[in-house]
């Protein structure tokens, strides 16, 4: 027997060899492939980060000097395949030597914000206590609001980031759930994943399953992207397996 379409051809005795990569990793397994995914990043160094794991649970420790560091491992772990939920602990600790007072980091803050072309001028208020920037406002778009937030991550000082920025479209009109389903359905990420939309006025509400946390947040990011949504509550569940 073979199964056959224009692009591929495969016999039979051929399926279980492939499907194999699919099963579920063991936790070391899974803890090698975290570990693994991290030393890739350049910047980081896999020493300063502890990887625990328990079915597909990965807790990330550890101590980093930047809090682009520690955003940069925790996107690493969300990528890895049979990893379904995150706990992140890395605490980011500058050098001793290392001195610069709020009032400095909000200005440096607020320059990085204005040399934005995607974050409205004026839009973003900062507040900074002990390194820590909390964001607040109101912008028309998702992405600006993720703007805001890339702007100040790779700056010395900052220690984490609360991006409390509201969304209020521009457009009054209610959100469309088939615009949402169509533009999942367009996306080759979400092949045959079980995901369900429901809408009422301006909140988009996704559930269902997914096979990783990058599809999850894909899929957080394209119903943002819809016309009329002013929050998305992504209730999605990742079942890598």
């Amino acid at each position: 027997m073979r199964l056959d379409d224009e692009n591929h051809s495969m016999t039979a005795d051929e399926l279980p060899a492939k499907t194999e990569r699919y099963k579920m990793k063991n936790n070391a397994e899974l803890q090698k492939d975290v570990q693994d995914a991290i030393k890739w990043q350049p910047s980081l160094n896999a020493a300063e980060i502890g990887v625990t794991t328990k079915d597909g649970l990965v807790s990330l420790t550890g101590v980093v000097d930047s809090y682009s560091k520690k955003t940069e491992a925790e996107d690493a772990a969300k990528n890895v395949a049979g990893v379904t939920a995150l706990v992140e602990n890395i605490e980011v600790r500058y050098p001793s030597s290392y001195s610069k007072t709020n009032g400095e980091i909000a200005a440096e803050v607020v320059t990085a914000l204005q040399a934005r072309w995607d974050v409205p001028k004026d839009k973003v208020k900062v507040k900074v206590e002990n390194g820590w920037i909390t964001l607040t406002g109101d912008l028309g778009w998702n992405f600006q609001r993720e703007a805001a937030e890339d702007a100040i991550e790779s700056l010395m000082g900052v220690t984490g980031v609360t991006n409390n920025i509201m969304i209020k479209s521009e457009s009054k009109e209610a959100a469309e759930k088939a615009a949402i389903e169509n533009a999942l359905k367009r996306n080759w990420a979400f092949y045959e994943n079980d995901i369900q939309v429901q809408v009422s006025g301006h909140r988009a509400t996704l559930t269902g399953t997914v096979d990783s946390m990058y599809q999850k947040e894909q899929a957080g990011s394209i119903a943002w992207n819809a016309p009329g949504v002013w929050s998305v509550d992504n209730e999605l569940i990742v079942d890598w397996d």
